[in-house]
């Protein structure tokens, strides 16, 4: 058995290494550099901790972890203690003192692993503390978490990762080891060329997280259609609702605690004791349902989180993924919902027309906006256009909303070709565009006061559309804004001053105009479905299909976790996870013996809980 498969057994319990682990840790552990892409859930953290150790062993010192998140570095050091093995952060959470304690056991060797926030590691003193450690061939590996954050084509840009250039310039000969969990192959560019990673080995795992069921549905009162998403399928679980604006994550949280929803509001604009409050009571109560903005869950470990659901389009593709990624990390069934309409790619695009970016820069984002729609529009498999957006191909995989109840479709073509004529017609007459309520008023005929204003109602298109919805005809909107037949002109407003955007035509709308290119919709399903049956326990998803017996041991096993965990201030997945308290549920352990070789129970766990657990075991016979 090789050194690393030893700690994998003896530290940390498991049995065997998944997917690439083995490869990149033994690629690592000799002194190699890596950059791995790897999913949310996939292990990415033991990919750096196990070469730590060997490579302490080994006698070549301390290792340092770049992590950008206060949260997360607590949580992983105190797994790690829980482990046994040494370990410590540097962050603005610790006093003076404290901090000069924790440099003190750098330097004398007494730690494996030190987590350092990009900011505090690029300080002439810690790199100073760190040129004698190299001098004295006691600096092991760098370990760069969440890399995509060095890229400015990453979806959570952070400027202070570019400084960690410093590490391949000053540190010649102790190997990198780069990890994200999302990034399309612009960002990776980025990432190797930012962090001078020319040379090293890359691992990159597949994306599909197939534990995860993808649902996506057209926004119509998102408030009620996200209450019955949560009560029939999710009630009682821990999970994270998105928002895109601040108000509205209050007004929400609101919501749902009226409804009986255990919610929390969490965004940048809290005060700091709160959004702490809020994300500690997240990892350590259970069924906790998070209302936040995307200030919120970078780093957040909890594996337990049973559901996503984004009640306002993300910006992009690999946002969309990280964040339905925070669902399922244990392996178990997991929900990614989210609710779209044409007000969100309005609203993400007025948002990049808006920004401070070079016009280059914007294009790219608006491709990456163009690619989200497009997913939320597909008729076919989600798996398969979210892993081909990442260079991967898949198989329909049976375990997304089209793939569980394929969508009816409707010809769109006609209606599409009328869309385009009325904007072109109106536009022609008027010599100015305009937004997407009054250009489907005009279709349907609809005579308001605007379209009486600019005489719209002789357009030869007035009344065109009459036959189709308006509901239809968004659809219709939104389709042709993915395949970019239809843009958005943005117009201030001479009376308010106000900026809006407006229905514009483009190069590729000529071919939908001709006939040459047919428009295939699906047809409209606004309110969520719930035809998914809901558990009839409330346990815990991973102890659905154990025996009555079992069940007891594990809801005791429970109970005595969440004990352990609030005497050691830990979430109570950091001191046994579900997986493996189903594991000891199962077993029906008698002996010491018996709890060996169940996933989750290291050397150190076991002699620490050991009897504890089997007291608990013989409480529930």
């Amino acid at each position: 058995m090789s050194p690393a498969h030893t700690v994998l057994q003896d530290v940390f319990g498991y049995e065997a290494f998944r997917g690439p682990q083995q490869a990149i840790i033994e690629h690592v552990a000799a002194g190699g550099d890596a950059l791995v892409l790897m999913p949310t859930g996939g292990g990415k953290s033991l990919c750096y901790q196990i070469p730590a150790i060997v490579r302490q062993h080994q006698g070549y010192g301390v290792t340092i972890v770049v992590s950008p998140l206060i949260a997360l570095m607590h949580d992983q050091v105190g797994a790690l203690h829980e482990a046994g093995v040494k370990a410590a952060f540097l962050n603005s959470s610790l006093g003076w003192e404290d901090a000069q304690d924790v440099e003190w056991q750098m330097q004398s060797g007494q730690l494996t692993l030190l987590y350092v926030a990009p900011e505090r590691l690029v300080t002439p003193r810690f790199l100073g503390l760190l040129d004698d450690l190299h001098a004295n061939g006691q600096l092991s590996l760098f370990a760069i978490d969440e890399a995509h954050c060095v890229s400015q084509w990453g979806h959570d840009f952070r400027p202070e990762y570019h400084a960690l250039s410093v590490l391949h310039e000053r540190y010649v000969g102790v190997p990198r080891i780069a990890l994200t969990a999302t990034a399309d192959s612009l960002t990776r560019a980025d990432i190797v060329e930012r962090l001078h990673l020319e040379q090293a080995e890359q691992f990159i795992s597949s994306f599909d997280r197939p534990n995860i069921r993808y649902t996506i549905v057209e926004k119509k009162d998102v408030t009620n259609q996200l209450l019955r998403f949560i009560k029939h399928e999710h009630e009682g679980d821990a999970g994270v609702v998105y928002c895109l604006s601040r108000r509205r994550v209050e007004e929400l949280a609101k919501t749902l605690q009226d409804n009986g929803i255990h919610a929390l509001p969490y965004h940048a604009g809290l005060p700091s004791d709160v959004r702490q409050l809020h994300q500690n009571r997240f990892l350590r109560e259970e069924g906790v349902v998070m209302v936040a903005t995307i200030a919120f869950g970078m780093g957040i470990d909890k594996p337990d989180v049973r559901f996503v659901a984004h009640v306002d389009m993300p910006r992009n593709i690999e946002g969309y993924y990280q964040e339905t990624g925070r669902a399922g990390r244990d392996g178990l069934p997991a929900h990614a919902w989210m609710a779209y309409g044409i007000s969100d790619v309005v609203n993400q695009r007025r948002m990049i027309d808006e920004g401070n970016a070079d016009e280059q820069f914007k294009a790219v984002l608006r491709g990456k906006l163009d690619a989200l729609l497009t997913l939320a529009e597909a008729t076919d498999c989600r798996r398969v256009r979210l892993l081909q957006y990442f260079g991967e191909h898949s198989e329909p995989c049976g375990n997304c909303d089209n793939c569980l109840h394929p969508p009816a479709i409707w010809d769109g073509t006609d209606a599409a070709r009328k869309l385009l004529s009325t904007i072109y017609r109106v536009h022609e007459m008027s010599q100015l565009t305009f937004g997407a309520g009054h250009i489907m008023d005009v279709m349907r005929g609809k005579v308001t006061d605007k379209v009486t204003q600019y005489l719209h109602d002789k357009v030869s298109t007035f009344g065109i559309g009459k036959d189709y919805s308006e509901q239809q005809l968004r659809a219709v909107m939104r389709q042709l804004l993915a395949t970019g037949a239809l843009g958005l002109h943005k117009v201030t407003s001479e009376n308010s001053g106000h900026v809006f955007d407006t229905l514009t035509l483009t190069p590729q709308s000529r071919a939908v105009l001709r006939g040459d290119v047919q428009v295939l919709l699906r047809e409209s399903a606004a309110a969520s479905r719930t035809r998914s049956a809901k558990r009839s326990t409330p346990t815990s998803a991973a102890a659905i299909h154990l025996e009555p017996d079992a069940q007891a041991r594990f809801i005791n096993l429970k109970a005595w976790r969440a004990e352990v965990a609030k005497a050691h201030d830990l979430p109570a997945y950091v001191i046994f996870n579900d997986a493996t308290l189903v594991g000891i549920a199962e077993r029906n352990p008698q002996t010491l013996a018996d709890l060996q070789g169940i996933s989750g129970i290291g050397a150190k766990k076991l002699e620490a809980y050991g009897e504890e657990v089997l007291r608990v075991v013989r409480l529930s016979a």
